[in-house]
């Protein structure tokens, strides 16, 4: 029997290694190429497995998309959970967010949330939601911080300025209005992020942003 407990709990854990490796390389993947370009074929290729172990974890490449979709958003929350409670103050908080976000999708090379809108549209929902939820109560902790600190304008409305910076942040990712053809990814966040800050900060918030502004540039 203690035989038998210990090869089911190798199998169990074998079992979540491998899953955990599907999801990591497919992630990779998607954010690569694009979540309709990359078939079950190319990620079981890479990992040098048949596409049938595969479809033991996942029976079909929508529940597939749809791990990756929340595994990944899950390692930015985390992320950005780190800063928040690391970074010096509001200002630089946002900066120090901007070069992770960059940084953790730095081999996104085609528009994967493109693909994923128009290909996966209810994954894509769910995960509108969830990012929404988690920036706005992130975003509002941030500016009442800035407001304690003097960073930024005691009359601004913390739930309306929420709520606009996520439709910013999420509107410079739509490929129809900024073309990655156009408009680099860094610039674009860069340029929001001190367009969110000029309109919030308080005298002593414009010296540290302009210092911060200076030092991204130099």
């Amino acid at each position: 029997m203690e035989t038998f407990f210990v090869f089911k709990v190798s199998c169990c854990t074998f079992a979540a290694i491998m899953r955990e490796k599907i999801i990591t390389k497919s992630a990779e993947m998607f954010l690569t190429l694009g979540f309709k370009s990359v078939t079950m074929d190319d990620i079981a290729n890479e990992l040098a497995i048949s596409k049938k172990t595969i479809y033991v974890h996942f029976t079909n490449k929508t529940k597939l998309v749809e791990a990756v979709a929340f595994h990944v958003f899950e390692s930015v929350c985390e992320g950005i959970d780190g800063i928040c409670v690391t970074s010096p103050n509001p200002i630089q908080e946002l900066y120090d967010i901007k070069l992770f976000v960059l940084n953790y999708l730095k081999d996104e090379k085609t528009s994967s949330q493109y693909q994923l809108k128009k290909y996966y549209p209810q994954i894509y929902q769910r995960l509108h939601i969830k990012k929404f939820e988690k920036m706005h109560e992130s975003v509002k902790e941030s500016l009442q911080k800035g407001i304690e600190t003097d960073l930024y304008r005691q009359a601004i409305n913390v739930d309306f300025i929420s709520k606009m910076y996520f439709i910013g942040m999420t509107g410079i990712k739509d490929n129809d209005f900024f073309s990655s053809e156009t408009y680099d990814k860094e610039y674009l966040m860069e340029s929001f992020l001190e367009y969110h800050l000029r309109a919030i900060v308080t005298e002593r918030g414009l010296v540290e942003l302009n210092k911060f502004i200076k030092s991204n540039q130099s």
